[in-house]
């Protein structure tokens, strides 16, 4: 089947100038509140530039926000639109061709000098309403569009004052994601459907199984949860931190995996828990300082190979409630690119969900620094630094020097929902068609969904017990 579609709203290239200079000299930048009707507000901070600069855009290259419109979105729109035209005809005697969303931006100083101002209460410069004409072949996914791209009064002009100005650009282009949904939570060993519109067609069968200590030893069958034969000591220094916990821990769960196989029943990703999840000393819960882990695998030259790595582990958010805290690493192929890295990885993702609600895992490479768009691509990040979205699921990204040439992931990568704690979750993930190229990509990031899914119970309190399809483990405690 065709990937679904979605439609992104792309900000970026944000600064502000005055035209006084009295603006308090200890602050470098200020900051915003983005918002459009629907959908959850963004924010983003704003750099000042000098009062005589002209255009930023050889200085500032930072994708400050960006909104995704789903199908139904886009559906609404339309409906809307419709609706909209039916009793109102243009100028032109005819129907109008395009849809009207509205951006609304607040400026604000920040209060402290380095910047950090958001949630302080800095003092409100202005605000500004940008219009955005989304035309029919925009939002049919056919072509893509910039509807802002210059200076902007922020508020009113007055006499005297600091007439702030700023400059934004705004894109709105097409962004088709592949939908799979899962029948049944992972533990469950469901069928893993893609999903368009009211169609649902069969692609993955998951197998959710318990490890046990041997099979790091069985190297022969890609079928089976062998350790990969590698040039990287991937698993070997995983197995030498999972002997440790072993060693100095009694409670611990440890030895899940999920096999991901096509129709033909061949294996085609698979995530393995590869360190235990332990409770930190002196309490119930599985700590940052020392989280449990999962390798993220894909089959190649008959064994399987390390592709990513997931950690989680059990975090207090700022408001006393828990949160699942993750990182997500990708780990590159053995070869020069590769020890040129050392023995990390690229962090994709970094952040918390909830434990209570849940809510959505996501890998986004797109808000950070981001070089001007190629003819071939929205964005073009040979070299560049990112930082995490101001959403619940965002992403934090870390520093890619151009050793790394065609940087693959880009833009938008995936998404897949987490349940909350003890509430059974059928995972819906969405994947960037640029990243899918065959059957293994896809399955490479429905293995990743069910790890982070499972981390959920997981790292739930020892002092609570699991469902009973997480504690099956013959010969081992768990709780």
């Amino acid at each position: 089947m065709d990937p679904c579609q979605f439609l992104r709203i792309v900000i970026r290239n944000l600064a502000i100038k005055f035209s006084s200079s009295s603006l308090n000299s200890n602050s470098n930048s200020c900051y915003c509140k983005l918002k459009i009707k629907g959908f959850p507000e963004q924010a983003a901070t704003v750099p000042v530039i000098p009062r005589d600069g002209s255009h930023p855009e050889a200085q500032v290259q930072n994708v400050s926000a960006c909104f995704n419109l789903t199908k139904t979105d886009l559906e609404s729109l339309i409906k809307s639109k419709s609706t909209t035209n039916s009793s109102r005809k243009n100028n032109n005697g005819g129907l109008s061709s395009s849809t009207r969303l509205t951006l609304k931006m607040e400026v604000y100083t920040t209060k402290s000098p380095n910047g950090c101002g958001f949630g302080s209460s800095g003092k409100l410069l202005g605000t500004v309403s940008v219009p955005l004409e989304l035309s029919q072949q925009v939002i049919e996914g056919k072509t893509s569009t910039v509807m802002q791209n210059g200076w902007v009064l922020v508020g009113e002009k007055k006499k005297k004052g600091l007439n702030p100005h700023l400059y934004l650009s705004v894109k709105a282009q097409p962004d088709p994601r592949f939908v799979f949904e899962f029948d049944g939570e992972p533990e469950c060993s469901p069928q893993v459907f893609q999903v368009q519109g009211n169609i649902k067609q069969p692609v993955f069968t998951c197998k959710f199984s318990f490890r046990h200590s041997g099979d790091y030893n069985n190297s022969t069958s890609s079928s089976a949860m062998s350790e990969p034969s590698t040039s990287r000591s991937w698993l070997g220094t995983l197995k030498a931190d999972k002997d440790h916990h072993q060693q100095n821990q009694v409670k611990e769960r440890k030895g899940w995996s999920i096999t991901v196989h096509d129709l033909s029943g061949s294996p085609v990703a698979a995530a393995s828990m590869v360190t235990p999840f332990v409770p930190s000393q002196g309490s119930d819960r599985v700590s940052r300082s020392n989280p449990g882990a999962w390798l993220i695998l894909r089959p190649g030259d008959n064994t399987w190979k390390p592709w990513g790595r997931l950690e989680a582990w059990r975090e207090r958010s700022g408001h006393g409630s828990d949160g699942l805290g993750h990182k997500f690493e990708l780990l590159p192929d053995a070869g020069p690119i590769a020890s040129a890295m050392g023995p990390t990885g690229i962090t994709l993702a970094q952040s918390s969900i909830p434990t209570r609600s849940g809510g959505k895992f996501s890998i986004d490479v797109t808000t950070g620094p981001s070089p001007a768009g190629s003819p071939n691509s929205s964005f073009d990040f040979g070299s560049w630094t990112g930082s995490g979205s101001g959403s619940s699921s965002g992403s934090e990204v870390g520093p890619v020097t151009g050793w790394w040439p065609g940087f693959m992931y880009k833009g938008f990568v995936m998404s897949s929902t987490v349940g909350g704690e003890g509430k059974g979750n059928k995972p819906v993930v969405e994947v960037g068609a640029q990243h899918v190229t065959c059957t293994e990509d896809a399955a490479a990031f429905v293995a990743l969904a069910a790890a982070m899914d499972l981390s959920m119970d997981a790292c739930r309190p020892f002092s609570q017990k699991l469902r009973k399809e997480l504690r099956q483990q013959s010969g081992q405690f768990v709780v």
